[in-house]
């Protein structure tokens, strides 16, 4: 099954609920993925978008994702809502 909800920062799959971020009241973020997100922020605000690009692909490489899955991912990084305001 393909996944419906993406993170708004890394683009990884957070269809499942344990793989999202949270608010500031404790909620689930409908946005962001754990690693991205806590406690109603960005985990690391500063980041380029080149960083996130670079984790991104290691950490795809690591789980032996192919080649055109990674681009794939990497492709869509400026369009997500983190990335789309410092970009535009």
């Amino acid at each position: 099954m393909q996944p419906k909800m993406f993170c708004q920062s890394c683009s990884m799959p957070i269809d499942n609920v344990a793989d999202r971020g949270t608010e500031k009241n404790g909620s689930k973020s409908e946005e962001y993925c754990k690693y991205c997100y806590a406690d109603g922020a960005l985990v690391n605000p500063g980041m380029k978008l080149d960083e996130m690009k670079s984790i991104v692909k290691t950490q795809m490489e690591k789980r032996h994702i192919p080649g055109n899955i990674i681009q794939k991912s990497l492709d869509v990084l400026p369009h997500l809502k983190r990335w789309k305001k410092v970009t535009a």
